[in-house]
């Protein structure tokens, strides 16, 4: 590991290893425009000037609450390079949680992307008894503008910033990243620049880009693992492209063709309805070619020894006639495309990684850096498995089966809650909450979550997450949550998929065709269809895992409805208690 490397480095070195790169690109006016490693320092250095203006000391945390933007990450080295520590906060949360990570972080300054988020920090300052200054990056009339900061700093002397920057050491915290959590108070996870670059470094030996590449990014880089991966980028001198918003991700990637991206599976599982409701769309023989096509790519295994010749044969014409438009829709130029933050589909896995499309599930959590293991080209991909662990990342299992990670990317603890930190790192062993086996003695495969699983009354554990994954598999369910703890039974809250209903009932129930949505999914047809592709998910579990009696949910579960985490993690108690009532009617009804 290269010794007393920190993160805002990653920049500064940029024109000596890469004179010509290009750091960034962004759409202005409609145009990609290139930011030149140069003017970003500048820029990184002039805010530092104004920041240290303001009064910010080494140590003292600085509020950071943006989208995906190349401001963004002049904030974040700005802040670092002077020694200060930047707390990362999800634009979306609640105004309860900004009051409580503003008041446990004591931030003074806070620097905000639009005029909502500064009218909503305005809007709890009484509570917020810390926080000095508010700043806005967009420009408003009745909010202060980031350019506020520059402006002040420009008496203050670049010796002074160079002197800070100095003093800084690997060791020292970098940044506060509050995880969302799916129940209780937010906990502030430290990360050094150390925990992070030992996890570039090791993101760099598996990544098969070069300097000069183009990577395209769309999450949000308050998650630590679109973070560290833009850091990766930097450290292999790949130019960052950021999308201009979730609904223009098609569009910016014909226009930059990335060699590289990550995305979450709730954003492939949407690019795979895209492109199988485009199939139904199709009539005739075009749409058997398609079908067959796309069986075809759910039998996809990724080793070449468990391929037949005669499967070979036929990949070979899928791909010809189908799969190889879908690499093309996506830029034709793609080397990777790292999955991350949630499960991935099998079936989804298969038919991206048919298609040429080279998709990596890894495995992560904020206070692992967040990289604990991924599949790579390296050492091959086992599909249902988040991969080998990766560089300098030590993994065992408990009895137990939880996963317990050790190595140089494991967090310093949670700010101001040593209790917390006691029980989750243990003799240096970081405890995940995650229950995991192995598969083929390297390649990690996770079962569930410790807290999630749970017993019906007969004294059988249910784990719920195989059984989601398997029902997620049916394009005419949206979302499942497994439910039953201590009932006679397992059932779940299923979402069905709206779209695929409808363009189903046009030849199988044409009589619904008007129906609204609500009523829709409560007729009895619906309902049958759905259980039936219950009852196909049903196949692969034991008894007293199979769903009986789902209970069908016409609303997604959202992060605007507070039933999902920023990271799109269900917040199983939430939802739990928002239908409670339909989850006592069935359990009661069957007493």
């Amino acid at each position: 590991m290269e010794e007393n490397l920190r993160l805002f480095d990653l920049a500064f070195r940029q024109p000596d290893l890469y004179p010509n790169l290009s750091i960034m690109s962004r759409k202005v006016a409609g145009e990609w425009k290139n930011i030149a490693s140069t003017d970003f320092i500048q820029e990184v250095n002039n805010l530092s000037r104004g920041l240290v203006e303001l009064g910010v000391k080494p140590n003292e945390k600085v509020g950071l609450i943006a989208d995906s933007s190349l401001e963004w990450h002049i904030i974040d080295f700005a802040i670092q390079q002077i020694g200060a520590v930047v707390v990362a906060i999800y634009p979306n949360i609640t105004d309860t949680d900004y009051q409580f990570i503003i008041n446990d972080a004591e931030i003074k300054l806070c620097i905000v992307s639009n005029k909502g988020l500064y009218k909503r920090l305005e809007a709890i300052r009484e509570s917020v008894y810390t926080l000095k200054y508010i700043f806005c990056i967009e420009e408003h009339p009745e909010v202060r503008n980031w350019q506020e900061i520059f402006k002040v700093g420009q008496q203050v002397p670049m010796a002074k910033i160079e002197e800070l920057r100095n003093q800084v050491q690997s060791s020292d915290l970098a940044t506060l990243i509050y995880t969302s959590g799916t129940t209780g108070k937010p906990k502030g996870v430290m990360l050094t620049h150390r925990n992070i670059i030992s996890n570039v470094e090791a993101a760099r030996e598996i990544t098969p880009c070069q300097a000069y590449d183009r990577a395209l990014t769309f999450l949000p880089p308050c998650h630590a693992y679109e973070r560290m991966v833009i850091y990766t980028y930097m450290y292999i001198g790949i130019t960052i492209h950021f999308a201009e918003s979730l609904d223009k991700i098609g569009q910016n990637i014909t226009e930059v063709k990335p060699h590289i991206m990550t995305a979450v599976p709730r954003i492939l599982e949407k690019v795979y309805e895209k492109i199988m409701k485009a199939g139904l769309d199709l009539t005739g023989f075009k749409r058997k070619i398609f079908d067959w096509a796309v069986e075809i790519a759910e039998q996809y295994d990724p080793n070449p020894e468990n391929r037949s010749f005669a499967y070979n044969l036929k990949l070979g014409v899928a791909k010809r006639l189908v799969l190889d438009k879908w690499y093309q829709a996506l830029g034709g130029h793609l080397k990777t495309v790292a999955s991350g933050s949630a499960s991935l589909q099998a079936k989804l896995a298969r038919v991206f990684l048919a298609a040429g499309i080279p998709l990596y599930e890894g495995y992560g959590m904020t206070e692992a850096s967040p990289l604990i293991s991924v599949n790579h080209y390296i050492k091959g991909i086992r599909i249902g498995t988040v991969g080998p662990a990766v560089k300098y990342v030590e993994i065992k299992l408990a009895e137990d089966g939880e996963i317990l990670v050790k190595g140089p990317n494991v967090m310093q603890g949670y700010y101001k809650n040593p209790e917390e930190t006691k029980k989750t790192i243990i003799d240096g062993w970081l405890h995940t909450g995650d229950i995991g086996i192995w598969e083929d003695e390297i390649f990690l495969k996770i079962i569930d979550r410790k807290k999630e699983m749970f017993k019906i009354s007969g004294g059988k554990y249910v784990i719920p997450q195989p059984i989601e994954k398997k029902l997620l598999e049916s394009n005419f369910i949206e979302q499942a949550m497994v439910i039953g703890d201590g009932q006679k039974f397992a059932s779940a809250y299923i979402v069905p998929n709206y779209a695929h209903l409808q363009d189903w009932s046009k030849t199988e129930a044409p009589e619904l065709k008007n129906l609204p949505k609500i009523e829709f999914l409560k007729q009895p047809q619906v309902l049958r269809k759905i259980n039936k592709e219950v009852q196909m998910a049903n196949q692969h579990f034991g008894n007293w895992e199979q769903i009986k009696k789902p209970i069908i949910l016409a609303n997604e579960f959202t992060i605007e409805d507070g039933e999902l985490t920023p990271t799109l993690k269900m917040k199983r108690k939430v939802i739990l208690e928002k239908y409670r009532k339909e989850f006592e009617e069935l359990y009661h009804t069957e007493a």
